[in-house]
Order: structure tokens, then C-alpha cells, then sequence
């Protein structure tokens, strides 16, 4: 029974958007497949891991009739992949396997019941329904996304928060040392909704979305968030737990303002960073009119030294940061130029933008 025939670019495309959620060893095996489903014109390809469900369709004509099976995700992309260029590749089912043939290749791969496959169940109660341009999305995503947590035991860390309130799509991360804020005008009138959604899922919409701008429709609820552009559609359920209050986090009365270029500043934190301590990466910051000198050592008694001309007039600072947090919002947030607003030596600092209005970063200070 023919599954699908089609060019070999035509199956790995789809193939590849919905396999990066597929971890290489489950206790469940049929968490390792991937279903592959035929339905009219249209083949389906469907991942989950139980949290996050990829699906993503190419048109390839044949028969109405369905059909479904699924089979090892990493091992027919593997063989798609090792396939020539233009390779005509024919999938067929028999003897519950799946045969796959393009030119005198031919493998056999052994399949699982369709129907077993566990899919996400559909939401109850209202959701925020909208939609942006793709690569709004995207780069609203980037402006945030390096300020999550990585495996912290406060859960409700380890995610993005998304509100939608007041016509506007507002993003946050913080990993309790620094915050990034991002937002954007939706327009119109949309009921106020507030999700986390885990790292693994804001990491895989980012490589999925295109620098187009064809629409996502967005879609969320209670319990999970969906997302759905050109030929593809993520849902993912959300963490339950309460996220720090952003608000109280963003400093507002800060006096001290320095401004600078971005790429010199970047530049030389690169320089001092090399010999920061491996482990607490710190290095200081030395304020005063018109100048910010940046000065690391490490345990080996070694020492950078970077001074900057700068626009600053305020209180003379002595005031230490992680040198990758701050790294982290320079390679991650284009512009130019940047202001960074400070109180004291043990006040958290506010890095914005001149060209992101609706862009903020807090990060806190270290003792050195």
C-alpha cells in the first residue's frame, strides 16, 4: 500500500521542522516515531513529546484514501538526508513495516500502530486569539528568549511569560539575575491572557519561524498555546506557577545614565572577559565623568584593563556585573547606541535602547 511519492525535498521538509522536539531515547518507543499521514492531497507529519506536538504537511497528490503509520523520526531523516538531490522516494507500508525506495535504494523500517499515537487534546474555555507577521514574532522571540532560566528548581523560571493585555503582546524571561522585556502593539480588543511557555518550546518556535512576513496565527489558553504558520502548527502545553512580578523588577527613578556605542562597549567587555574569573565571570565597571573604565582578574593574578569614552554625568560608580549577562544582551539586541541607568553600587542597572522604544534589561550587580 504506496504511502506517498514525492521528490525527496518534499518529505524532509516537513520531516525536519517537526523532528527537533523528538528525544533520542524514551521510555515510550512510539515517542521516538514520528506519525506520517495521509490524507487527500496532503501527507502529515506529527511529533510529540507529550508536552509540545509539531505537526507540518506537504502537498503531494494521489489518492483521497487515508492512511497512517508511524516510524523512527531519526532514522528516516537520516536516510532522506543521505538520499541524492531530486531523489524520487516512494514510502510504502507492508507487513507492518515501512519500505522506503528512491533509485536502486531501498530500506526496510519497522513501524508502530498509528492509532496508539498519543496527540494533545484541544483546550477548554477562551483563549486570546491573534496574529503578527512571522518575523515579528521571530525577532520579538530573540530580544528575550537568552534571559531564561536553564533547569532552575523555581519551575515557572524556565519559560516565557506572554501577556496580552491593553491591545499589546508583552514578553519576559529572567533567570533571577537579569530580565528582559519585550513588547509589541496588536491592536484591538482581546481578552486579557497570561501563560508561561517552556524553554524547550519558545527555543523551537525561534528556529521554525521565517524571516517572512507571512502571519502566525497565535492562540492562547489556560492550558496551552498554539501557533500556526505556512504549512506548520506548534502546541505546546505551559508551566503551571506564578511568574515574579515584571513591574517591581524594572527600575524607574534611576539618576546615573551613561550612554555608548554598543559595538565598542561589546567589544571590549569580549576583551576583559578573557580574563574574568572562569567561574564567576565577573568584572567591574569604574564610572566617572565621561568615561567608563572595565577592569577583570582571575585567580591567577592576571588582569584586563578597557577604558571607554562615554556620555555620562552623575554620581562616580564602583559597581561589578556577570560580564556574559551583559554580553548576552549586546549580541542578542542590535541598535547602535545603548543607555544603561544606574542608582548605586548595589542597585540592579536598566540597559535600553535607542531603536527598541518597547525594549528593556535589567541585570543585577555582583560583589567583586
Amino acid at each position: 500500500m504506496i504511502l506517498a511519492k514525492a521528490k525527496r525535498d518534499e518529505l524532509l521538509a516537513p520531516l525536519s521542522a517537526v523532528s527537533g522536539i523528538i528525544e533520542r531515547r524514551h521510555t515510550l518507543p512510539i515517542l521516538s516515531n514520528v506519525l506520517i499521514e495521509r490524507s487527500g492531497d496532503a501527507l502529515g507529519f506529527l511529533a510529540t513529546d507529550i508536552e509540545i506536538q509539531i505537526a507540518a504537511r506537504s502537498a503531494i497528490p494521489a489518492s483521497a484514501e487515508t492512511r497512517a503509520v508511524t516510524v523512527g523520526a531519526r532514522k528516516l531523516l537520516d536516510i532522506l538526508r543521505a538520499l541524492p538531490d531530486g531523489a524520487e522516494v516512494t514510502l510504502q507500508q507492508q507487513d507492518k513495516r515501512l519500505q522506503v525506495k528512491a533509485g536502486k535504494s531501498r530500506f526496510a523500517l519497522q513501524t508502530l500502530a498509528a492509532e496508539d499515537f498519543p496527540r494533545l487534546a484541544k483546550p477548554a474555555g477562551e483563549a486570546a486569539k491573534f496574529k503578527l507577521e512571522q518575523k515579528a514574532l521571530r525577532r520579538l522571540l530573540s530580544l528575550v528568549q537568552y534571559a531564561m532560566a536553564q533547569q532552575d528548581i523555581r519551575y515557572y523560571l524556565n519559560g516565557l511569560l506572554m501577556v496580552v493585555e491593553e491591545g499589546s503582546l508583552k514578553l519576559v524571561a529572567t533567570d533571577g539575575h537579569r530580565l528582559a522585556y519585550a513588547a509589541l502593539k496588536l491592536g484591538g480588543e482581546l481578552p486579557r491572557q497570561e501563560v508561561i511557555v517552556p524553554r524547550k518550546t519558545v527555543l523551537e518556535l525561534t528556529k521554525l519561524l521565517a524571516e517572512s512576513d507571512d502571519p502566525v496565527n497565535i492562540e492562547l489558553s489556560g492550558t496551552q498555546a498554539a501557533f500556526n504558520f505556512g504549512t506548520i502548527e506548534l502546541v505546546s502545553k505551559l508551566i503551571d506557577g506564578k511568574f515574579p512580578d515584571y513591574t517591581r523588577v524594572i527600575p524607574t527613578g534611576h539618576k546615573n545614565k551613561l550612554q555608548a556605542g554598543r559595538e565598542p562597549l561589546r567589544q571590549a567587555l569580549q576583551r576583559a572577559a578573557i580574563l574574568s574569573n572562569e567561574k564567576f565571570r565577573g568584572v567591574r565597571w569604574v564610572v566617572g565623568d565621561g568615561s567608563l573604565k572595565i577592569v577583570s582578574s582571575n585567580a591567577e593574578q592576571e588582569e584586563a584593563h578597557e577604558e571607554l569614552e562615554v556620555d555620562y554625568k552623575g554620581d562616580a560608580l564602583d559597581i561589578g556585573f556577570n560580564v556574559n549577562y551583559l554580553l548576552d544582551v549586546l549580541n542578542n539586541v542590535g541598535g547602535e547606541g545603548i543607555e544603561c541607568a544606574f542608582g548605586d553600587a548595589a542597585s540592579s542597572a536598566l540597559i535600553t535602547y535607542g531603536s527598541e522604544k518597547d525594549f528593556k534589561y535589567v541585570v543585577m550587580p555582583m560583589r567583586i
